[in-house]
């Protein structure tokens, strides 16, 4: 049977045979990806290399690529939102899975680590800021997946979300790779992270317009399906996650929480939360000398 041919406007290439949006070639890239919603985050991680050989951006698609202890790693920022993130996996998958000159898909895969190394707000009392929380588990309340495949694992708490707060569509229930979360330490809280499609209603917040859900994150909060509760929010997890299996790509979210949404409270220190949380992710994912 022959290949596929992917057409030009499906996989759009600019003049230089860079992928379109990301203007990244192959070669750029290093199978060990971090990622960062904000373009001015990337140096922070980047300072941290003993290296960098290749910097590029395009809109707020930031890209550094170095190394550090010997190993190739990439740091890239995405912006914000789920949407951002399709754009980004799709386009970083077909960096390695498709020829770009041919158009076709390789028939042997290229697995990429990838992990979001965010900020997020905690809908618990008992997770302060300053804490390091990763991600075992992820609920999309956007509506990306309507778009694509169903999922293969349970939807349970998806499903209860859903009951909860009468919702015409159904939140979305994707989980982390279990290869890169049995790496972490013990300073990592293991949470169940709510991905919201914005920053204030559909986190809660009420400025000048009141949210259609009244007390949606206490509401969110004192649920409990299967002895797990909802632990924090922010807004792309769960479309890594999701997208991550479906395109076949280990995938892992990791948060500082700078915001305790129960107690009102903020983290002062939120630039310091951020670097440890950079220094501890690469302290256990970047190969030792």
């Amino acid at each position: 049977m022959a290949k596929r041919q992917i057409l030009d406007s499906e996989l759009i290439l600019n003049a230089d045979g860079s992928i379109y949006h990301l203007h990244l070639k192959p070669e750029h890239l290093a199978s060990l990806v971090f990622t960062v919603g904000d373009p001015d985050r990337v140096p922070l991680v980047s300072q941290y290399f003993d290296q960098i050989d290749f910097q590029i951006r395009k809109r707020e698609f930031v890209t550094h690529t170095g190394r550090k202890n010997g190993q190739r790693v990439t740091v890239m920022s995405t912006g914000m939102g789920t949407d951002n993130i399709e754009i980004f996996m799709t386009e970083l998958d077909a960096l390695v899975n498709v020829d770009l000159v041919t158009r076709q898909e390789k028939e042997e895969k290229t697995r990429l680590q990838i992990i979001r190394l965010g900020t997020s707000g905690s809908m618990q009392e008992s997770i302060p800021v300053g804490s390091l929380l990763a991600s075992e588990i992820a609920i999309g309340m956007d509506s990306l997946m309507a778009y694509y495949p169903e999922l293969s694992g349970s939807q349970e708490i998806g499903r209860t979300v859903k009951e909860e707060l009468g919702l015409e569509f159904s939140p979305y229930q994707a989980n982390a790779s279990r290869l890169l979360i049995s790496k972490l330490a013990g300073e990592f809280v293991k949470g169940v992270t709510l991905t919201c499609p914005g920053f204030y209603a559909p986190q809660g917040r009420e400025i000048r317009l009141k949210p259609r859900f009244d007390q949606m994150i206490e509401r969110l909060a004192s649920l409990r399906v299967s002895g797990r509760e909802l632990t924090n929010f922010e807004m792309e997890t769960a479309g890594y996650y999701a997208m991550g299996e479906l395109l076949g790509h280990d995938m892992l979210s990791l948060n500082a929480i700078v915001a305790n949404r129960p107690l009102g409270t903020f983290d002062e220190k939120a630039e310091k939360t951020v670097d440890h949380l950079i220094r501890a992710a690469l302290e256990v994912f970047v190969a030792k000398n």
